[in-house]
């Protein structure tokens, strides 16, 4: 695919501002097409290998899980014990070792791990994962979480608060997530943001359970395959709507949103990453389901697939 020009922040001003209050299911106000954001290589080819991503200067965060124990890099961990598991990665584009997630229907939700980082007024999350064949569906996956410091109680103001809508100097967060449209799409599903702020829309019976932003049409998830998955957020200026969120995937640009008020503070900002496969029994009938993850980035520029 051949890529677009690479800039950290001219490319995300190009594309006229529509207010966007409420999520995108039916990806009716996603840019993407008319978008000017990166797609192909990224810092990760322009890095020199995967190795070497980690010393970019634009790199806030990185792991590629090929040294140290479950966790070693990370500030939290869930169910360290019996869920997660540092395991071979088979090659190819994850490199020797990546992490394993195997959640067992009954006797756990799944697991995974947090780390908390200097904020940025754009960040991209790029992660390679891979769903085992016999994987079902995935109650929740990568969440970038807004929370109002890195100190003391406040950094978990943005965990919780499931089926309540924030206020905008309290929390906001997004994740990109597979979606099962309630056991209509084969599992894991395609590819969806789920998303929380201060003018998300109510579901039917009142309450916020998020709100998702997807593309009108785009396939379904293919397992046993590495997938290099990657998503974007930038902050709004406080009382201006000129927020923004974008997922790609294998380096193509799938969704692309603007006109998002994601905070009313400017001492709010996404300053931490949950990286997990969580499940539930509600649709996820599979015992266990077990899903794996690689070379994670946290970064203020587009990544990008692994470079060759």
């Amino acid at each position: 695919m051949k890529g677009r020009p690479i800039g950290p922040l001219a490319a995300l001003v190009s594309l006229p501002v529509v207010a966007l209050a409420g999520g995108d299911p039916d990806g009716a106000r996603n840019v993407a097409a008319a978008s000017s954001l990166p797609e192909g290589a990224g810092l990760a080819a322009k890095a020199g290998g995967e190795g070497a991503v980690a010393n970019h200067p634009a790199v806030i965060f990185a792991d590629d899980f090929e040294a140290g124990e479950v966790g070693a890099r990370w500030d939290e961990t869930r169910n360290k014990e019996t869920v997660l598991s540092l395991v071979d990665a088979g090659g190819g584009p994850a490199g020797k070792r990546s992490l394993r997630v195997e959640a067992h229907l009954g006797n756990d939700t799944g697991g995974g791990m947090t780390k908390w980082f200097k904020p940025a007024p754009v960040v991209f999350v790029r992660f390679y994962t891979r769903f085992d064949k016999d994987c079902d569906y995935v109650h929740h996956f990568v969440t970038l979480r807004a929370n109002k410091s890195l100190q003391g109680g406040d950094r978990w103001s943005g965990f919780g608060g499931a089926g309540l809508k924030p206020a905008g100097d309290e929390r906001f967060s997004t994740a990109l997530e597979p979606w099962g449209d309630w056991g209509k799409n084969d599992p894991p599903g395609k590819w969806n943001f789920y998303s929380y702020w201060h003018e998300m829309s109510p579901a039917p019976d009142k309450k916020f359970w998020g709100n998702a932003f997807r593309p009108a049409a785009q396939p379904a998830i293919v397992k046993e395959k590495w997938i290099c998955a990657e998503f974007m957020l930038k902050e709004n200026t406080p009382g201006k709507r000129d927020g923004e969120q974008a997922f790609w995937i294998d380096g193509q640009l799938r969704g692309h949103w603007k006109g998002i008020s994601w905070r009313t503070s400017p001492t709010l900002h996404a300053n931490a990453l949950t990286l997990e496969s969580y499940v539930t029994d509600r649709w996820t009938k599979n015992p266990v389901n077990t899903v794996c993850f690689d070379n994670v980035v946290i970064a203020r520029e587009y990544v990008g697939p692994v470079g060759e």
